[in-house]
């Protein structure tokens, strides 16, 4: 990791220097749900609104030029972050839009030969956050298509022997990497099955794209979705990805202004991908602040990102392997598999472990992650998570690994 130094990189980060719960540094563990965001990335929304704030695709005016300049600067930068052709992202407020908009879209009759109906198969896995289960069940609820899913192993992976995939499957929906359990899935593998079937196939990439080497042509994917809020960005800012011939089949999602060609009474026309796919104002500023969290990513080196992940995973997962009565939910080495870390500690619930671990300063995520077949298929009501990111240190490791066990003593489990 030549030139990783986290010391440096959290300087750029003013909010891990502050104190919670009184005087107790800020242990921020919950980068699965959202990252902190960077100076460069704030410096650069504040250089746009104060400077060059305006609509973008909609004056000829130079203020309205400049904002067309940065708007499009950014998404060529996303989309060469993650392997893609300019023109094959889109802007969405979230992952969560992007991928509704895909299951809503596939839904609709003018997409030909890609529309997923009556007889037809979407196949999921039990590891899928709601945002890539409930468009799916939605869809097929609307059109008359079957969903099946692939079920979970033992260690938290896809089990890729539950199910065969036959003629009737269209669409194979799957998370890159699990938001739960941490694992990463066999992609090469998946793909291959669809494109035996000629099924598309759709990635939730959210847990991927921020923390390792991500390159949607190499993985040939159809789609995929990731947000800008878990990558050292805003909020209110998502990218739907799409292969150009899919989306030029595809009927838009939303319909209003910019995303139009012609407009008549008795008529609409509507524009080529991506503009067809992004209707009415746009967020301007939070694409631009998302084009410089790519930069900064890239600065650091998404390579070391994800190896310095991996020391802190190793180190965790080592320590909380020795806590009598904690069950780790998920793949218990490094291989294949990221930095969040789902856990159960025996006597203690979930959401009172996470209140004493704030008490510590400790900030993790509680609850079903918006998850609830997982939870469902591994035996919990609810998990206690700890993800990292580039910024988190060993010490950070070690200060979780004291605050579970002092919680252990609080509730009067340890042995």
């Amino acid at each position: 990791m030549s030139g990783f130094d986290v010391n440096a990189i959290r300087e750029q980060f003013p909010i891990l220097q502050r104190t919670v719960r009184g005087d107790k540094p800020l242990v921020y563990l919950d980068s699965g749900a959202t990252s902190q965001r960077p100076l460069p990335v704030w410096k650069a929304e504040e250089e746009f609104v104060l400077h060059t704030n305006a609509p973008v695709h909609r004056g000829s005016y130079q203020l309205a030029e400049e904002a067309d300049d940065a708007y499009e600067s950014a998404r060529q930068a996303i989309a060469a972050f993650v392997g893609a052709d300019r023109d094959e992202i889109a802007f969405t407020k979230n992952a969560t839009e992007a991928l509704n908009e895909v299951a809503y879209v596939l839904g609709d009759e003018r997409a030909g030969d890609l529309y997923v109906g009556e007889g037809d198969t979407v196949v999921i896995t039990e590891l899928e956050h709601h945002a890539n289960l409930v468009p799916w069940q939605e869809l097929c609820a609307r059109t008359g298509a079957t969903l099946k899913w692939y079920s979970m192993t033992e260690d938290g992976r896809i089990d890729l022997d539950s199910l065969e995939l036959d003629d009737s499957v269209k669409v194979v929906a799957f998370t890159h990497q699990s938001n739960v359990t941490g694992a990463v899935a066999d992609v090469d593998e998946l793909v291959r099955r669809a494109r035996a079937v000629d099924a598309m196939v759709v990635l939730d990439a959210c847990q991927s794209v921020p923390h390792m080497a991500v390159d949607f042509h190499a993985l040939d994917v159809d789609f995929a979705a990731f947000s800008g809020h878990k990558m050292c960005g805003p909020s209110g800012v998502g990218v739907l990805y799409g292969k150009d011939e899919l989306l030029k089949k595809l009927p838009p999602f939303l319909t209003g202004g910019s995303m139009i060609e012609i407009v008549k009474m008795e008529e609409t026309t509507f524009a080529e991908p991506p503009t067809r796919f992004e209707a009415g104002t746009q967020m301007t500023s939070q694409v631009v602040g998302l084009g410089a969290a790519v930069k900064f990513l890239e600065e650091v080196g998404m390579d070391n990102i994800h190896a310095h992940e991996k020391k802190l995973t190793e180190r965790a997962l080592r320590q909380l392997k020795e806590i009598p009565g904690l069950r780790i939910i998920g793949p218990e080495t490094t291989e294949n598999r990221g930095g969040a870390i789902s856990f159960t500690v025996e006597g203690v619930h979930p959401h009172d472990l996470g209140q004493v671990l704030d008490d510590h300063g400790v900030s993790i995520r509680v609850g079903h992650h918006c998850a609830w077949p997982l939870h469902r298929a591994c035996g919990a009501q609810s998990t206690a998570r700890a993800s990292f990111y580039l910024y988190n240190t060993e010490e950070e490791v070690d200060k979780l690994v004291d605050a579970i066990k002092a919680a252990r003593e609080f509730f009067g489990v340890a042995s």
